[in-house]
């Protein structure tokens, strides 16, 4: 055969290498569509694909072919070998990618990466940049080069044998790949003239009104800049209690955490999403029972998450039926006792019904605080993943775990050189960030947090054979976040010797393990939540939400998406058919569909078919190895009991989490999943499409998790 040509021009006139397995496997995805026989489609690619390039070789000695020329030869090379209905198939499989490309463009989005057409909704949505007209001027690649550039700038604050050309081309490269992205705020504002790259961030709350607004002041500037924010309204004194400048009364914690709900309500975070809130009160505070009752009503503080802080004390209380002090944070003395089993009934019966408020453990965390002496750790941002000093912030990353499955193993090496790129990614990030206020910047590099996390696990798990809901994913992820905590210390040790220590060393829990690290905590499971759209996977370490599915995108258009691991699966065993993908599209399940074998169901589970015991256990074996937290919500059933939220709550504590977030199915009027809840013997004929809001990538059905 005559030489192929090295070459071959794209769409958009630019050049890349030809690749010649890329034939192969377009003739074998289409003759598999065909016969439904993996052993007969491979043939015909190979044969087919071998005439084909025997074709593109002759016709194409010293010129470059364009990628429409070499299509038009695989088509002629079936319809010559008697493959006519494969070549239909080739032929459909073109015009539906050709009419792909026609809305991308009329959308406004150059795609220079090949990416779903949701993925561009949600990038042009949030990340790409706009000029004055607000139209989009730059492309998926362009913005990961803009990040790349703009973080790899830290490296100039330091000497280092790594030169900057090099470290920027590392960290384009894993963000092309889609191995590895940081939080929205990186993505959106890095090389910008906002430049604020944290996602995270804790303040205080005194028991003043200049506090008070002084907090709320706050709020609304790291909110403009597409943070997220946490507080702990523990410290302002009980509703009715002593004014003393006036003689009146106080309004109490819950009154003011509105106004901080409405400022946010105002506030749009650059065009782009609006603000998230954790409201956190201790279980001690007297005004607690309105702060679990302030979600029952639907609508009511809708940008916030609320979390009761719940004291080991207290937990000892519930379990031996005893009374529990309600101690006024102003004066520091007893206002009352109640009984403590019946202030958590009424935090599970609230969660039940509405899903919050959650609990943080807030002994738990500070039993793994790496910085006591510095302070003690109050409250979390809005997903619960981070538990911060006040005016902390936190920069964090995930790892995309699907990218590193081969032939079902694990590439460990691979994953190791990608945790420690990203720690040097997220510790640059610390250096080059624009902090909102100066109390914040201090406080963030004396402590160096950051949260480098993983997503894609439930995709990973599925590459693998291994069921979510088996004891084999529990020994995995445990496995995993472990090899995570490992490398990331090790990683952070590396970039100590090079660049110094974090100051508040000193007051860590680090000399005394002899450990001498960049950073104060290094590791973070975070819901990712559009990072993972991007990324094209799972998120966090969420289950499957559905295997197909019908996908809210902008101005009322719906895209029919569905789960790329499922649709290869059903090709290669030939089960692929428009009945099929109907039938699993009602129903968010393929449990109950019979003419899929036990083997396939057992390793494509999605969320409603996981036991909650399970999801929490998976839960606590990340927790197992993360210094930060774990943000997973534990989704139930609407026939999901309260008796069943008090066990999970319960549990949680005991498997050590740090934080517990359920959601009932059906809680919410504005749920971003909604599938019909009605059994196919019920109504065969109108049952309503599984459908998803355009953001939503698994995990808190509520919509309260934006990150």
């Amino acid at each position: 055969m005559e030489s192929l040509p090295k070459k071959i021009r794209k769409r958009d006139n630019s050049l890349v290498a030809f690749d010649e397995d890329k034939i192969k496997r377009a003739i074998f995805r289409a003759a598999l569509e065909v016969l439904r026989d993996e052993k007969r489609a491979a043939h015909i690619a190979d044969v087919s694909g071998k005439k084909s390039l025997e074709k593109v070789a002759s016709s194409f000695k010293d010129k470059v072919p364009s990628v429409e020329e070499i299509q038009d030869i695989v088509e002629e090379a079936l319809m010559e070998a008697g493959f006519s209905s494969i070549a239909r198939s080739y032929i459909l499989h073109r015009e539906e990618h050709r009419d792909l490309r026609q809305v991308k463009v009329i959308y406004g989005v150059r795609d220079d990466l090949k990416l779903p057409l949701n993925t561009l909704v949600v990038l042009k949505k949030r990340y790409l940049l706009k000029d004055d007209e607000r139209d989009i001027i730059e492309t998926p690649r362009e913005l990961f080069r803009r990040v790349a550039k703009a973080v790899s700038e830290g490296e100039t604050n330091f000497k280092s044998d790594k030169k900057k050309e090099d470290v920027e081309e590392r960290f384009f490269q894993m963000m092309t790949d889609l191995e590895f992205l940081p939080n929205s705020p990186t993505l959106m504002n890095a090389g910008t003239s906002l430049g604020q790259l944290s996602a995270c961030f804790v303040l205080p709350v005194e028991d003043s009104i200049e506090g008070i607004f002084n907090s709320l002041s706050n709020m609304a500037r790291i909110h403009q800049t597409g943070g997220g924010t946490g507080f702990n309204f523990s410290r302002l004194r009980p509703k009715g209690d002593l004014v003393s400048s006036t003689k009146g009364e106080a309004s109490g914690p819950v009154s003011f955490m509105s106004i901080f709900d409405q400022g946010t309500g105002v506030i749009v975070q650059g065009g782009r999403r609006r603000g998230a809130n954790m409201g956190i009160l201790r279980c001690d505070h007297p005004d607690i029972v309105d702060f679990v009752e302030a979600k029952v009503q639907e609508g009511a503080f809708s940008n916030f998450n609320l979390s009761v802080a719940a004291t080991d004390k207290f937990l000892e209380a519930v379990k031996k039926n005893d009374s529990f002090d309600l101690i006024n944070p102003r004066t520091k003395k007893k206002v009352r006792s109640m009984n403590a089993k019946a202030l958590f009934d009424l935090i599970v019966y609230s969660a039940w019904r509405s899903g919050d408020p959650g609990v943080v453990f807030l002994d738990e965390i500070n039993r793994r605080n790496p910085t006591p002496q510095v302070g003690r750790i109050e409250a979390t941002n809005p997903c619960g993943e981070i538990p911060l000093l006040p005016y902390e912030s936190c920069n964090l990353a995930s790892i995309n775990l699907s990218k590193f499955v081969n032939r079902s193993t694990l590439e460990w090496e691979e994953l190791k050189e990608r945790i420690w790129w990203g720690i040097r990614f997220l510790d640059d990030v610390v250096e080059i960030n624009r902090y909102p206020l100066p109390e914040i910047r201090e406080m963030t590099h004396a402590n160096r947090k950051i949260g480098l996390g993983v997503m894609g696990f439930a995709d990973m798990l599925v590459k693998l054979g291994v069921p979510y809901s088996d004891e084999e994913a529990l020994r995995l992820g445990s496995k995993i976040m472990k090899f995570f905590q490992v490398e990331s210390l090790k990683a952070s040790q590396d970039l100590a010797k090079e660049r110094g220590v974090f100051p508040n060393y000193d007051k860590s829990i680090y000399p005394k393990k002899n450990l001498k690290v960049r950073n104060a905590t290094l590791n973070t499971v975070a819901p990712t939540g559009t990072i993972s759209i991007i990324a094209g996977c799972s998120s966090g370490i969420e289950p499957l939400f559905a295997l197909n599915y019908v996908r809210n995108v902008l101005s009322g258009r719906k895209l029919f998406e569905m789960n790329p691991l499922f649709e290869e699966e059903l090709q290669k065993r030939g089960l692929y058919s428009k009945e099929l993908l109907a039938e699993v599209g009602k129903f968010g399940s393929i449990q109950d569909i019979r003419e899929l074998p036990p083997d396939l169901k057992k390793v494509f589970v999605t969320a409603f078919d996981i036991r909650p015991e399970q999801h929490l256990k998976i839960q606590a074996a990340f927790q197992k190895y993360t210094d930060n937290s774990v943000s997973k919500t534990i989704n139930l059933p609407p026939d999901a009991t309260v008796e069943d939220v008090r066990s999970i709550y319960l549990l949680a504590h005991e498997l050590k989490c740090k934080g517990i977030t359920i959601y009932r199915y059906g809680t919410k009027k504005n749920q971003v999943l909604s599938f019909d809840t009605r059994t196919a013997e019920e109504n065969a004929e109108d049952f309503d499409f599984i459908t998803a809001a355009s953001e939503y990538s698994g995990g808190c059905h509520s919509g309260m998790c934006p990150f």
